[in-house]
């Protein structure tokens, strides 16, 4: 049997024109009208958390500029002599350079050596500097001057997920470009398009839990769907998948509001001790805790509904609960979850730690009764 080699989804499915890019509307806009209008400038800074389309949007970028046959929708064509050198990844004209291992005075020297180089096909040569914020301070001043006062035919694009390590002398020279953690509605969508294609079947709310658990980055969410598929195959269920990552189940926090409220420490604490038996960590299970009182709580407005990150099955069980929870116990109860969420690492007995945070929470209903 002969084995075809995989690509993994991040790959496979990154995007290569502004338009397949998930999650940065007004960025995408922005670089397409100045490629419109022809108001380039001569350095750019991409700047934002990892796997949310930085370096994919420098490349698309690039490609575009020195496209020589540009679509009506000012994407590239694919098919010039640019566009396909390119592809190949055999462009003369755009140079990429990881800033992680060039990041000494002599790589920035032989870079600035290649500037003055003109491009051979199209208008511009195009540097894509990746992690810029990895290079020495040395280099950084050794690249000042080329910045400042490049060739016509250069433009430079810097990218990082760190702005603030970056010197404010580079900072002023480069037109910035902050880009946004990508929603969980645009990451469950675009994972749901990727498992259509590649014949998975799969539940909204599994896929919600890999957006939730990718924490802005697409790339993330890519990679942990391909781990939930070769976990479960074409078939990924909710269950499957928080089996899988780890996830502690929604159920459990339902569950221990509804013991909350009814003043029912005991049950509380046999369901603490089944999640602790599962292999769930205390530390997670009180962040987690008080995520699930903050959704809660943002259930109780109609203006802060939309705030819920969550598949909609699970939103119409917060917003059942949420009906049943006052304001006030939810303000104490995260106020609690809270200071017990800060003093954990210090506390010796953590198990016990928690359990006392059970028995306070428990008693919140009880004290407001008796006041």
């Amino acid at each position: 049997m002969r084995m075809e080699n995989f690509i993994v989804s991040a790959r496979k499915y990154r995007p290569v024109t502004f338009a397949s890019v998930v999650g940065q509307h007004s960025i995408t806009v922005t670089l397409k009208n100045s490629i419109a209008n022809n108001h380039l400038g001569q350095a750019y800074l991409f700047c934002g958390p990892r796997g949310v389309g930085k370096t994919t949007c420098a490349r698309i970028f690039a490609k575009t500029i020195n496209c020589l046959q540009l679509t009506p929708q000012i994407e590239a064509c694919d098919e010039c002599e640019s566009c396909k050198s390119f592809n190949d990844s055999a462009s003369f004209n755009i140079h990429e350079l990881d800033a992680a291992s060039n990041n000494s005075v002599e790589d920035i020297r032989s870079l600035i050596d290649q500037v003055r180089i003109p491009p051979q096909i199209g208008k511009y040569s195009i540097y894509i500097i990746d992690e810029v914020h990895m290079l020495s301070s040395s280099a950084f001043n050794a690249f000042l001057k080329t910045l400042e006062e490049p060739p016509r035919h250069a433009i430079f694009i810097l990218a990082t997920t760190e702005k603030h390590k970056i010197l404010p002398t580079i900072l002023s020279r480069c037109q910035i470009f902050d880009f946004n953690r990508i929603k969980v509605e645009d990451m469950v969508d675009h994972l749901a398009s990727v498992a259509k294609n590649e014949g998975v079947t799969v539940e909204r709310e599994a896929l919600n839990v890999i957006a939730l658990k990718a924490d802005g980055g697409l790339r993330d969410a890519l990679s942990i769907f391909d781990q939930v598929v070769s976990f479960s195959g074409k078939n990924i269920t909710y269950q499957s998948t928080i089996a899988n990552l780890n996830f502690l189940d929604y159920e459990y926090f339902f569950k221990l509001t509804d013991y909350f409220l009814n003043e029912d420490y005991a049950q509380a604490l046999v369901l603490y001790d089944e999640i602790l038996d599962k292999g769930f960590d205390g530390h997670n299970f009180i962040t987690g805790l008080s995520s699930h009182l903050r959704d809660l709580l943002v259930s109780k407005d109609q203006k802060t509904v939309q705030l819920l990150e969550v598949g909609d099955a699970i939103r119409k069980r917060y917003l059942e609960q949420a009906q049943q929870c006052s304001v006030e116990f939810l303000y104490k109860a995260l106020d609690l979850t809270g200071k017990f969420d800060m003093n954990y690492k210090a506390s010796n007995n953590k198990r016990l730690h928690i359990e006392l945070a059970l028995l306070q929470l428990c008693n919140i209903v009880k004290k407001k009764v008796l006041n």
